[in-house]
């Protein structure tokens, strides 16, 4: 180790940063996730943090390589679980087991773990010499704020009932088994203030620092569409197709006014939501790359948003591309949004709010370099630097041996 003049305050400073940059990259880091079973924003994150962490083991519940080929990059460490046919597509019958698969993990020759998580990740125990940071994406939903919706809605079609049924049995054992899991995490950090307000609200948690997740705004604004779409002039949403998501809300809204809407997305309550749309909805299943995505977001008059979202990667996607965003004031797209200027938000999650917000718009004049302007705050290299600095601060702090 080089010798150090302590005469030098300055010079001490940018030794000991650099120091401590050094320890970062050469810790040994593992990544946990709930399942690897999709792609969304949440495998975004994952695929940051592999940036950081390229040699990160990624531990979690099922893998299934099909659905999420994403994961080709990682060291992929599935639970016994994994050994389960179905347990990849219907997690919701093994709410008991999931916890305990977390738990067999051991993490000893690790230094720093990070649990991306909105479910049982966080439930991974570690020894003293291994900080866990968990980065929250929400509080267990269907425990907490979309207990409510989970249990009149499950999504499992014939298998529903059953699950709704057991939920409602095993919720308090489930909810005090969650709150002993959000105990483990040494610190927390939350994807958004709506994130951040669950988890203080549920867990009785402290939250370090709240870092928005990772948009690629460079390729959203840079890139060429691959197509033109010929029916333009529409509505569009971005959302898988799951009860919370409030699309049914949004299908509604568009038939009473008349006017066109697309959705991109697939999901468990698809059938359900084509049972209800009218002529003027539109919907794309089929996975699409990027480049295919701006061509829908390029062609739309607007982006619309329902659900209590916890932060919305899609709306700032639409930003980026100088789209407007129509979104739920209490999410977490809210703070993505600057209401009258990148778009309008409205106050309750019916058709007739969405109807008024709609009408709204129309007689809008939102610019389109105002929202590429306020999508450049969310970009990737932000998202990578803020993560950076919160893990410098943990090792500065030396609560653990990292």
């Amino acid at each position: 180790m080089e010798e150090v003049s302590f005469g030098d305050p300055t010079r001490l400073s940018k030794y000991l940063n650099s120091y401590r940059c050094d320890i970062i990259f050469t810790m040994k880091v593992a990544l946990v996730y709930d399942r690897v079973t999709k792609w969304g924003g949440a495998e975004r994150v994952l695929l940051a943090l592999h940036e950081l962490y390229p040699d990160a083991p990624l531990y979690t519940a099922v893998y299934d390589r099909k659905n999420a080929p994403w994961a080709a990059v990682f060291d992929v460490r599935p639970s016994f679980l994994n050994k389960i046919p179905f347990a990849s597509s219907l997690h919701e019958l093994l709410p008991a087991l999931t916890p305990l698969a977390f738990e067999s993990f051991s993490f000893d020759e690790f230094d720093l773990v990070i649990s991306v998580t909105s479910a049982e990740a966080k439930n991974i125990i570690t020894k003293p010499h291994t900080y866990h940071l968990c980065y929250c994406l929400t509080p267990t939903r269907f425990l907490w704020s979309g207990y409510d919706q989970y249990l009149k809605t499950p999504g499992l079609g014939i298998l529903s009932s059953i699950a709704g049924r057991m939920l409602e049995k095993l919720a308090p054992m489930l909810k005090r088994w969650d709150r002993i899991g959000a105990s483990r995490p040494d610190a927390y950090i939350a994807i958004s203030k709506r994130v951040k307000d669950r988890i203080q609200t549920y867990y009785n948690r402290s939250v370090k620092k709240v870092i928005y997740p990772p948009v690629d705004t460079t390729l959203f604004i840079r890139a060429q569409p691959s197509s033109k779409i010929s029916n333009a002039g529409y509505f569009l949403t971005v959302s898988r197709l799951v009860s919370y998501k409030k699309v049914a809300l949004l299908i509604r809204a568009c038939n009473e006014l008349k006017v066109l809407l697309v959705i991109v997305g697939s999901g468990r309550e698809e059938r359900a939501l084509r049972n209800i749309a009218g002529d003027t909805i539109t919907f794309v299943t089929n996975h699409l790359t990027d480049k295919e995505l701006v061509s829908y977001y390029d062609n739309c008059r607007a982006f619309l948003y329902a659900a209590d979202e916890d932060f919305g990667i899609a709306a700032v996607e639409a930003q980026a591309r100088g789209k407007p965003v129509i979104a739920y004031k209490q999410s977490g797209v809210s703070e993505s949004v600057i209401d009258g200027r990148t778009g309008i938000l409205f106050d309750s999650q019916s058709v007739e709010s969405i109807k008024k917000a709609i009408d709204v718009f129309e007689h809008s004049a939102i610019k389109p370099d105002d929202c590429k302007n306020q999508a450049a705050f969310f970009s990737k290299e932000r998202f990578l630097q803020e993560v950076k600095n919160v893990v410098q601060e943990l090792v500065g702090e030396g609560r653990k041996n990292l």
